[in-house]
């Protein structure tokens, strides 16, 4: 094996055109396992493939990476940084997008590595570079450079080297290349904070979280928009939060939704606003935000009436979000007749609207509807009972019609909102008293795509899951129940072929 691998090393470097002899390789090294290329890499003559990327021929260079990048992953980051830091510091020079990826993938590979890593973090050189591939035309290798970046923070020596050196100030170089750079560096700043409070302390040293929030408050509306998506990500974690609040974030995000009236360009940035909310109640507590920041619940309720449907999506989502904790729930039922007309819009919505707005709509009355059945109480089974009986005359024949549309989403969302009721008794009772609904479950030819299989399958689940089925659903209904989850997702009966006399 390491004998056929050296010859084929060999002859690529006797002749001019190596294309074919590229082509033998790869397929040789492709029908190794990596376990196996693992064993016999070691001392490998890489430097030759590594030569042949110095090409303007692309097919040449894109058969050089497929090569590299199973024989590189089957060294160890310790050996990669040894033998091939300065190839791969090379490649992230590379006048080809593919190369320097390859490059950024096996330097994210080595700062990773706790032993590996010493090699990277004495040479600055490499890391400039790193930070330089941030600054250039494709997306695709900028992101592998901040992915590299980020799991080189991920150590105490790693935090010093971008924060405490005169990388730092290479990173803000790069941000004034232009405004989609400067939040390139953004990300990897948030990415960084968010892994603890002592990444969150370098970060904001740096200063770099000071300017984000700063162009957060600032007078581009264009701008705001994009920085609400970070400083949302930065409140992903608890430390984030804490950071945000202690400089008077959420107050003046707040003051914002309040002022957005006033803002004819207030629907560029105002939904990344009530995501930041959003995301904000999903991850400390619905009822405290909703009271702290009564703007934004206001303003929910407004945008889910609002005739634009960019701003109703968002609405949509956000309240789907809200309603999806037992505490969402009850901060939405206190507000009265306001939520119940948003829930009528929404059913009007999931019933007349869009494909993707009955989509978004479908999805959000779910996690409305939803309640494990660890939180079933009296009181919260009769409210989600209540918010059903109120999206139609007759709720069960709206959904049931909506999932026998030949729209797969569609389909897929209906059965969404069925599985959302099916472990709460008040909707077997339903699901047993609809002519045909029973029938309507177990038939396999109703759904033929695999999605539409799962979302069935997921329904069937939640009702035979729970205590109460046998009893609502009758001991035919619930066999029949037990059946097809035995079957599975995709079961398919045998169909007998009858053969008759004289047919060909």
């Amino acid at each position: 094996m390491a004998a056929s691998i050296d010859s084929l090393l060999a002859e690529i470097s006797d002749i001019e055109d190596p294309i074919e002899e590229l082509k033998h390789l790869k397929t040789a090294i492709q029908s190794i396992p990596i376990s196996a290329l693992r064993d016999s890499v070691t001392g490998h003559r890489f430097d030759v493939i590594f030569s042949l990327l110095g090409t303007t021929e692309r097919e040449q260079i894109e058969l050089c990476v497929d090569i590299l990048e199973r024989l590189l992953v089957a060294l160890s980051p310790v050996s990669l940084a040894q033998d091939f830091r300065e190839a791969l510091q090379g490649g992230l020079t590379h006048h080809a997008e593919a190369v320097k990826i390859l490059a950024l993938t096996q330097i994210g590979r080595i700062v990773a590595h706790p032993e590996a890593v010493t090699e990277i973090l004495n040479n600055d050189d490499i890391l400039q570079e790193v930070i330089h591939c941030i600054g250039g035309d494709h997306t695709a290798v900028a992101k592998q450079a901040i992915s590299s970046l980020s799991k080189l923070s991920h150590s105490k020596a790693g935090l010093d080297k971008l924060f405490r050196s005169s990388l730092l100030q290479d990173m803000k170089d790069v941000m004034e290349i232009s405004d989609v750079v400067r939040y390139r560096v953004y990300e990897l700043v948030v990415d960084i904070a968010s892994v603890s409070d002592i990444s969150l302390g370098y970060c904001a040293s740096s200063s770099l979280i000071s300017q984000l929030l700063a162009e957060l408050m600032g007078e581009d509306v264009l701008i705001r928009a994009t920085a609400i998506e970070m400083v949302t990500g930065l409140a992903q974690s608890q430390h984030g939060r804490q950071h945000l609040a202690q400089q008077g974030v959420m107050d003046k995000i707040s003051n914002m939704i309040k002022g957005a009236n006033t803002d004819p360009f207030s629907s560029l940035y105002l939904p990344g606003l009530v995501k930041f909310f959003g995301t904000l109640a999903i991850t400390d507590s619905p009822q405290q935000v909703c009271e702290m920041y009564p703007a934004f619940q206001n303003k929910v309720f407004e945008m889910a009436l609002d005739p634009d449907p960019v701003v109703t999506g968002v609405a949509l989502d956000t309240l789907g979000l809200l309603g999806s904790t037992v505490e969402g729930k009850q901060v939405l039922q206190k507000t009265g007749e306001q939520f119940k007309a948003v829930l009528v819009r929404m059913s009007q919505l999931a019933h007349l609207g869009a494909t993707e707005m009955r989509v978004r709509s479908l999805d959000a009355i779910a996690q409305l509807l939803n309640l494990e059945v660890e939180h079933q109480t009296e009181d919260l089974l009769a409210l989600t009972e209540s918010w059903f009986l109120l999206l139609a005359p007759k709720p069960m024949d709206r959904i049931t019609n909506i999932c026998t549309q030949p729209f797969p989403e569609l389909h897929c969302s209906g059965l969404r909102v069925f599985t959302a009721i099916a472990p709460q008794p008040w909707g077997q009772r339903l699901m047993i008293g609809t002519p045909s609904f029973m029938e309507f479950i177990v038939d396999r030819s109703t759904g033929k795509t695999k999605e539409a299989k799962d979302a069935k399958f997921a329904l069937v689940g939640a009702l035979v899951s729970t205590s109460t089925a046998a009893t609502i659903l009758g001991s035919r209904n619930y066999l029949q129940l037990r059946t097809y989850l035995r079957e599975g997702a995709y079961y398919v009966a045998a169909v007998a072929a009858v053969c008759t006399d004289g047919a060909e």
